[in-house]
Order: structure tokens, then sequence, then C-alpha cells
């Protein structure tokens, strides 16, 4: 397989903070290390620094390990190394790997198997029906019990006024989700939760927080339908309520779609302790468009890495549903090749959120979407401080409060293929694609 990463942004977008990609870049020449070497399965090379620390790549899936106490990951010494496989590839000989490197392959290929089979679902001892249906039966009478006190809550609040949202203090919501968690409704606990940052955020605030109590008000009146309702939709009402899918029932109800995945960004939210990652995927042949979601507690590193503005065969198994999205890594097949050829993105933002309507249609509550546009150009208004994307047509879409220079720069003020995340209000430029080069935003 070889290194197939062409570009330093691609490394960098794998540091866990600016200072680990600065720290990184200063270890990316040849007399820092001693022992550099690489074949077809990792990269290695030893970094003198405190102490001689080893380090190793697995090329499969870009994980790094590094002999050094950093509890970053990775950490500066992998990413010296591999931005210096990028930058001079001669560095690297090409041979047989040292033993400490030969082990440590060894050792997470058995894992790899042990995961396998310990992931391959055995048959469990089944309980009597009976139990099984007296079980359910008191959960969802637990979960009625929490839906009736939002239903009562959202009346309330209603009845009100929304003008009396403005005072409400962040405890007002939280004891309301709390009442939520207690009857085993989390998900909706959660939502409301996030009702406390909408007062006084924009000038529109109360039309916001109309539409949200809205999308609270029919997810309750969805779950009083059971099982009258589509069993796809049905499945994405369970979640959203507060009764997650297990893994294996996500191997065993999903989809699993094969193809070779165009890896165009990512989005990390680090302001809560469990910071969430995402990580947005385009279907080269189907144009089926994924969103791999993992969490991660305080410092600790995703499980899984990705080449961000690359594309990779690799097969993804879709959490089931009626307008099915998240999704999780199965396998990867093949090479790490760099993004060239044009996105196979819509042609007009009248297409792209024509494709948005056809998905809420289907599953009303859907936050974000992948949007791939073709032939937009940035453009700027009021010295910067309002930014939008428009197609050929003249239609635009406005970009989240923040300064796109770079993006300005990069196109030169021509259109080119943009990628981004749409939250139904403003869109998060991810990467474009200039002259069969993309660079990530």
């Amino acid at each position: 397989m070889g290194l197939q990463l062409s570009s330093n942004d691609q490394v960098l977008a794998l540091a866990p903070d600016s200072s680990s990609a600065a720290a990184g870049k200063k270890l990316a020449n040849a007399k820092h290390w001693k022992s550099l070497g690489q074949n077809s399965e990792a990269l290695w090379g030893e970094c003198q620094g405190s102490s001689l620390y080893h380090v190793r790549i697995d090329l499969s899936t870009l994980t790094i390990a590094c002999s050094c106490p950093s509890r970053k990951l990775p950490c500066k010494h992998g990413l010296g190394l591999l931005l210096l496989a990028v930058d001079t590839p001669q560095a690297l000989a090409n041979g047989e790997p040292p033993e400490w490197v030969t082990s440590w392959l060894t050792k997470r290929a058995a894992s790899s198997k042990r995961k396998e089979t310990k992931e391959t679902p055995k048959d469990p001892a089944v309980p009597p029906p009976a139990v099984v249906l007296k079980t359910a039966e008191k959960r969802r009478a637990q979960m009625m019990k929490g839906v009736d006190l939002l239903d009562l809550w959202l009346n309330d609040l209603i009845r009100n006024g929304l003008a009396s949202a403005e005072a409400r203090p962040v405890a007002f919501w939280e004891e309301q989700r709390a009442q939520m968690v207690d009857t085993q409704v989390e998900g909706l606990g959660n939502r409301v939760l996030r009702l406390a940052d909408i007062p006084h955020s924009s000038a529109n605030w109360p039309e916001k927080l109309l539409a949200e109590l809205g999308k609270l008000a029919l997810l309750s009146h969805a779950f009083r339908q059971g099982d009258q309702l589509d069993p796809a939709l049905h499945m994405d009402i369970r979640q959203l309520v507060g009764k997650p899918i297990k893994q294996e029932e996500v191997s065993a109800l999903g989809e699993t779609v094969s193809d070779e995945w165009l890896i165009l960004g990512q989005r990390v939210n680090d302001d809560e302790k469990v910071r969430e990652q995402r990580t947005w995927m385009l279907g080269a042949q189907a144009g089926r468009t994924a969103m791999v979601l993992q969490f991660a507690f305080g410092k600790t590193p995703f499980t899984e890495v990705f080449p961000l503005g690359a594309r990779q065969h690799a097969e993804l198994t879709f959490w089931p549903g009626a307008a099915p999205q998240r999704a999780r890594l199965e396998t990867r097949r093949g090479k790490i090749s760099p993004l060239q050829n044009r996105l196979p993105g819509t042609e007009t933002i009248e297409d792209f959120l024509k494709q948005v309507a056809t998905q809420l249609a289907r599953q009303p509550w859907q936050e974000r979407f992948l949007c791939a546009l073709r032939d937009v150009t940035p453009i700027c208004h009021d010295k910067g401080k309002q930014w939008h994307v428009r197609d050929r047509t003249g239609a635009v879409l406005p970009l989240v409060d923040d300064e796109h220079w770079r993006l300005l720069a990069l196109s030169g003020g021509y259109p080119v293929d943009l990628a981004g995340e749409w939250d139904g209000e403003a869109l998060f430029p991810l990467g474009i694609l200039v002259d069969t080069h993309y660079y990530l935003l």
C-alpha cells in the first residue's frame, strides 16, 4: 500500500491541537531521526528527544504508536514522521522493519481478529417470552410517563408565552431534562437542555425556539403512535427518544454499503467533557452520504483515524432509519488516494435544498447534512462580516459567522467545488477542490 497522503494539510488535520501540529512541523527533518524506514504496511523511525523514541505508523489505518510519554494522540513525533514521509519520502529507506515494528503489527493484527470474533453475534440464552413482554411493557410505561411530563411542560411554556423563556435560568431547563432522564427518555431531555441556548442568541430567537418546540411536540406525538408507524421511522424515533440501538443491532438491522468513499472533512465539538467528532464522507459511485460519529472522553483519542481530503474503498454499515446517515466503519480496502477529480455534488443550491427537503420529509429531526456543491463562488459583504457562496444561477447560501479569507484566496474569486456541513441556517465549509487539489478548510 505505502503512504498515500499527498499533502501536509492532510497530515496536520490529524493533529489533536495546534501546538502538536507546530511541534510536529519542527520534527519533519531527517536530522532528528535514526533508523528511518518504510514498506507497504508501515513507516517507522527513532526520534531523538530527551530519550530515543520508537515511532511506528500502520498505513492501512494511519494508526500511530510512539514510546514517548505524551498523552496526546497522535503525538508530535508521529506527526513529524508523517510530515517527513510526505515532504522527503527519499529519507525513508524501503526495507524490512525491525522487530519492534513487526511485533507491534502482529499484535495489531491479532487484536483486530479478536475484535471481529468478539463482534460476531452469538446465540444468547433467550429469556421466556412472558419475561421479555413484561420488561418491554414496563419500560414503555416508564417512557410514556416521561412523554406525558414533556407534553405538560410544553403546554405550560406555550400558555405562559415565549417571552417568559427570556428570564428562565439554566436550572429551569436542567430540571426538566433531569425528569426526562429519570423516566428513560434521555434523548428528549437532551433536546430540552439545548433549548436553553436559544433565547437571546439572535434577533429571531422566538421563531427558532418555537420551531424547536414544534419538533419536540412532533416527536412526542410520533412516539405515541408506536408500531403504527413505518418500521424504519419507528426505529428513528426509538433512538431519538432515548432507546439507542446496540452495536449488534446495527450489524443485524443496518445496511452495509461498499464504495470508494471521499473523506471530505471533520468537525469536532470539544466544548463538553465528552468530545464529539463528525467525519463526513461521500460515496464516489452511489453518491451516498455518510457521517461517522465518534465520541471520546477528555483527551482520549478517537478510535478511528481518517485521512481527510482522500478517497479509499471501504465498507460502512448505516444505522437503520427512514433516512440513514450515521454510519460506522467496518473494513478498509485498497490504497488511500488524494482527491483530484470533481466532487459528485449538486449543480445548484436549489437541487441541494431539494435533497434536504426530501430527507426531512422522511425524517423531520435530522439536524445536519453534507453539502457538496459544484461551481460555487465565495463572496463577502460588509467588509468581510457576511459571507456566502453563490452558484451559477445566482442563488446563495450563507456561511457560518466567521472569516473565510482562506476560502476566498484559494478560490481566487472563481467557481470551485465545495464540501460543507449544512445545519439548516448556515454552511460550515469543510474543503474545496481547486485545480485537481483538495484543500481542507
